[in-house]
């Protein structure tokens, strides 16, 4: 007998979001036994349900909301010894991961195209003691995220973030960064480090055109910029995507790493899947196929 939960965050998706619930649940019930289904309540919940039914050897285990409930639910079964397969429907702003994998972004569609058959391994990235399923972003970008309000995000969705971001792109702040990665050390000065586990950044779906769910790899790009001039002309590299280094950006690839910040007072913050994170330094590394995940066609 086949079990599957269902974590519904019932704050995402506005009004329709129980209904898409409701919508979602009879349809795994076509190819599930029995179908449980948990609301959260606060953060963290959705983290813990998934991580019960983990240890309760659930068959599948789904989630629906934005991305920091998939965020969650991720973190629920990364390092687990026996992991259900992972699913989930988008109801955020951004739906990064739903990009990378090929699931309608409309809820409806996403729930109607459900097919048990896709499933495809995923890498699993962690920083220090937790877990990501797409990027962490270091310097301005972070602290552009990090200030945008919920509000904002629901009148403006993805356009919010780059609003916040130009504001801050204004001031450019530069910082020194020690990277330590695969074991060989380089010391650089930028604005704004991103690395990421698959090809969508911000709902920006070309970023990094090199990244797939499964390559077993980190993506690391910075901005080559010690003053605004350096940062705009940056721009145009980063929205067509970087897939090799120019004069603008640095592009590299490792599988295990430090970020360190030089000669700062002050705590810098990451941004890790759209929420603040732990100040530098940090350890990152990826988890290679760390988890089977449904996927679109």
């Amino acid at each position: 007998m086949t079990k599957a939960l269902l974590v519904v965050n019932p704050s995402s998706g506005g009004e329709k979001g129980k209904e898409f619930a409701r919508v979602a649940e009879a349809r795994l019930k076509e190819f599930f036994d029995e179908v449980y289904v948990r609301e959260t309540e606060k953060m963290g919940d959705a983290e813990n349900f998934v991580a019960e039914a983990a240890k309760d050897m659930y068959h599948s285990v789904f989630v629906m909301g934005g991305d920091g409930t998939v965020n969650e639910g991720i973190s629920g079964l990364a390092g687990k010894g026996y992991k259900p397969k992972f699913g989930f429907f988008p109801l955020g702003t951004v739906n990064d991961l739903a990009r990378a994998l090929n699931i309608p972004l409309d809820p409806e569609e996403a729930i109607a195209k459900f097919d048990p058959k896709l499933v495809k391994p995923l890498d699993i990235g962690k920083i220090n003691d937790k877990y990501f399923m797409n990027v962490v972003a270091v310097g301005t970008i972070p602290e552009a995220i990090n200030d945008v309000e919920s509000e904002d995000k629901t009148k403006l969705g993805k356009l919010a973030y780059f609003v916040s971001g130009l504001k801050h792109i204004v001031s450019n702040k530069n910082y020194n960064f020690r990277l330590t990665l695969d074991g060989k050390q380089k010391v650089i000065t930028s604005s704004t480090l991103l690395i990421g586990l698959t090809n969508s950044i911000g709902g920006f779906e070309h970023i990094l055109p090199e990244a797939e769910v499964n390559d077993g790899l980190l993506h690391l790009i910075y901005i080559k910029d010690s003053n605004l001039i350096e940062t705009i002309n940056s721009l145009p590299d980063m929205l067509k995507g970087v897939d090799e280094s120019t004069s603008h950006v640095e592009y590299m690839q490792f599988s295990e790493g430090i970020i360190e910040i030089i000669g700062e007072e002050e705590n810098l913050n990451v941004n890790v899947d759209g929420d603040e994170g732990d100040s530098l330094p940090i350890k990152i590394k990826i988890l290679p196929s760390h988890l089977d995940v449904y996927c679109g066609a």
